[in-house]
Parts: structure tokens; C-alpha cells; sequence
């Protein structure tokens, strides 16, 4: 707050580099909190990642899900070969080429990703219910900017 003018600097659309102070830290205080072990399934927050991508968007080869992930090959093998352990994707020889590998979503995947996006939805549903109608009403008005803003980072 800046005690001159009474209001926080960062709301001032101008001012972009306070702007992107203040959402870096405003979005590092509450990722942290997210990425704590969940008790349903216990996979990595990359590998949540690549298992919602293949349940949205269907099977794809692991070099597209690194480009889309934005990852090293190297480290997406790594994901896929943890997520592979556990039955959560499966892989098959690509039918238009055969030389390609296609990894897809498994059932037990699916599950699991349903399982812990509900009890995602549920803490932040927890914690939603103690801001004001005006607040959420906020939130979800800046919904669509800030998937913009992750897309584009």
C-alpha cells in the first residue's frame, strides 16, 4: 500500500512492472500451498499436467507433449516412464508409422486425475466460501485474463 496515496501501487494498469511483482508474488505464495502432496495419487505436478493434457486432447507422441509442455524430451520421458510404472498411460506404436511411439490416458489414469482434481476443487472450494460474493464475482471476471497470461508466459 503506498501510504502517499492511500491504494496499492500494483493496481495502477500503467505501472506493469509493479503489476507483475505483485501477481509473481501473489501467484508463488499460493502455487507452493497447491503442489503439496495430495493424498490421491501421489504424481508429480507435471505429471498431473501431461495426464490432464492426454485426457483433454487424446493420445499424442512424447516429443509433442514435451513441446506442449514446455520440458526437455529427456524430462518428459522421465514423467511418461513414472506415469508408465503406475498405469496411468499406456503406449503404442503409432499406426500411421510405426518407428513413433503414442502414449495415451489409461482408465486407472483417469480415475486418479478425477480424484485429485476433486479434492483440488474441494480445498479451493473450502477457501472460496470465505470471500464475499463481490470477491468471487472478482475472480471469476479475471479468470479468462489470467489464462491468457499463461499461455502466453
Amino acid at each position: 500500500m503506498d501510504t502517499e496515496t492511500g491504494h496499492d501501487q500494483a493496481r495502477e494498469p500503467g505501472d506493469t512492472t509493479r503489476l507483475a511483482s505483485a501477481l509473481r508474488l501473489a501467484v508463488g505464495r499460493a502455487t507452493p500451498r497447491r503442489r503439496h502432496p495430495h493424498a490421491v495419487g501421489d504424481v508429480s505436478l507435471s505429471g498431473v499436467s501431461v495426464l490432464a493434457r492426454l485426457a483433454a486432447d487424446g493420445p499424442s507422441s512424447p516429443g509433442s507433449l514435451a513441446e506442449l509442455e514446455r520440458v526437455r524430451p529427456q524430462a518428459m520421458a522421465s514423467t511418461l516412464a513414472a506415469l508408465g510404472e503406475r498405469g496411468l498411460v499406456g503406449r503404442a506404436p503409432d499406426a500411421a508409422d510405426g518407428r513413433r511411439i503414442i502414449v495415451a490416458i489409461t482408465e486407472e489414469g483417469r480415475a486418479m486425475l478425477a480424484a485429485r482434481r476433486s479434492e483440488s476443487v474441494h480445498r479451493l472450494s473450502a477457501v472460496l466460501d470465505e470471500f464475499t460474493d463481490q470477491e468471487r464475482e472478482t475472480l471469476a471476471a479475471a479468470l479468462p485474463l489470467l489464462d491468457r497470461l499463461a499461455e502466453r508466459l
